[in-house]
């Protein structure tokens, strides 16, 4: 257990080499060398500086992105397909016309399948009965959301399991951390609770608070929002990690809603502290895909509907990448001369897998 002391002055997590090239941590974290006989590095981070996370920019100049005409030659130069889920399989909760025919024929050809979502309000197991209630055959490891990214990332870093986490978000992060063996408090039962502001009131919060999640949250108050902030600000050493920062999602196929950044940047304003990020872009889920699977990523092939979080992510872990226009990105948007991030390959929706491979015979 940390003493107040010692987590005043600095606080030290210790997690594999590895992992280390997980996170994209910033510079206000100090690294000490290496240990060659453990195998471990010594992460350290300062209270009074920001914790900041990598904004995982891309900086390469890249071609402007080509219209998939050859199905099959991407196709049969990778061994993975990496599938976004909201804008790519399914809109709200309706599937996307030809995902199902389109999956079975990667599988036929002996494709590995890995769904990748942002959304945190659901756990894998949840998200697998969504799968089975939309027709399709997923398994519960193939399915990698932000909420069990956020409970990994905890796993990765050694978290105390004395210390507990505050929630802003809603069930699916509650059962991750749950399995993952760590304490925790807030989520949805945080949202029926009420400030009363009177003169002189001070409210209390659980000094024992390691870390903060904040992901999409449909129950978010002002007591919340109030209750994260003093974690962060007054607990020494105290995590701020962010499931993603999409700024809008798909609740429904009939429009955008606003995402999970909306919630963050709450969080972000009060604090002043920018998050750990965990989901698309950072590049921490594709490299514990990367090592769950023994998968090369230059054989994985990213498929998305948003360049700043699906295809950044692709890019970030050197994958190829195919941009879908069935969700978020527009082909003007894509095209604009504004836009820094250009796919490998774009097409209007993942079933062209099945037209373009017939229009190739």
């Amino acid at each position: 257990m940390l003493s107040r002391a010692t987590a005043r002055a600095s606080n030290h997590l210790f997690f594999k080499n590895k992992n280390s090239q997980l996170l994209g941590l910033s510079n206000n974290l100090s690294y000490a060398a290496s240990n060659p006989v453990s195998n471990f590095v010594s992460i350290t981070w300062n209270n009074n500086n920001t914790s900041r996370m990598s904004k995982m920019k891309s900086f390469t100049t890249r071609a402007t992105a080509q219209p998939l005409k050859n199905a099959d030659e991407l196709i049969d130069s990778v061994e993975t397909f990496i599938f976004d889920c909201d804008g790519v399989i399914w809109k709200g909760d309706k599937l996307i016309d030809g995902v199902p025919e389109t999956l079975d024929m990667l599988r036929s050809k002996g494709k590995r399948l890995v769904f990748v979502t942002n959304n945190s309000t659901k756990s894998r197991k949840q998200y697998g009965k969504k799968f089975e209630t939309l027709g399709l055959n997923v398994s519960e490891e193939e399915i990698f959301a932000s909420s069990f990214a956020a409970a990994a990332y905890l796993k990765s870093i050694n978290f105390p399991k004395d210390k507990k986490v505050y929630v802003i978000g809603e069930d699916g992060i509650l059962k991750e951390l749950e399995l993952a063996g760590f304490q925790y408090l807030g989520g949805p039962e945080d949202g029926e609770k009420k400030i009363e502001l009177k003169p002189g009131f001070l409210m209390e919060h659980d000094e024992s608070v390691g870390a903060v999640v904040v992901g999409f949250d449909r129950y978010v108050n002002y007591f919340k929002i109030q209750y994260g902030t003093l974690c962060i600000r007054e607990n020494p050493g105290c995590l701020f990690i962010a499931t993603n920062r999409d700024a809008v999602t798909h609740l429904t196929d009939a429009q955008e809603w606003a995402g999970g950044g909306s919630m963050v940047g709450a969080i972000q304003g009060s604090t002043q502290r920018e998050p750990l990020v965990v989901g698309k872009p950072s590049t921490f889920m594709m490299d514990y895909l990367a090592n769950e699977f023994g998968i090369l990523k230059s054989q994985i092939c990213m498929v998305g509907d948003r360049l700043d979080t699906d295809i950044l992510f692709g890019q970030n872990g050197g994958c190829k990448t195919l941009l879908v226009l069935s969700g978020v990105t527009t082909l003007p948007v894509l095209q604009n001369p504004s836009n820094t991030i250009q796919p490998d390959f774009y097409t209007n929706k993942i079933s062209d897998f099945l037209s373009l491979k017939a229009a190739t015979v």
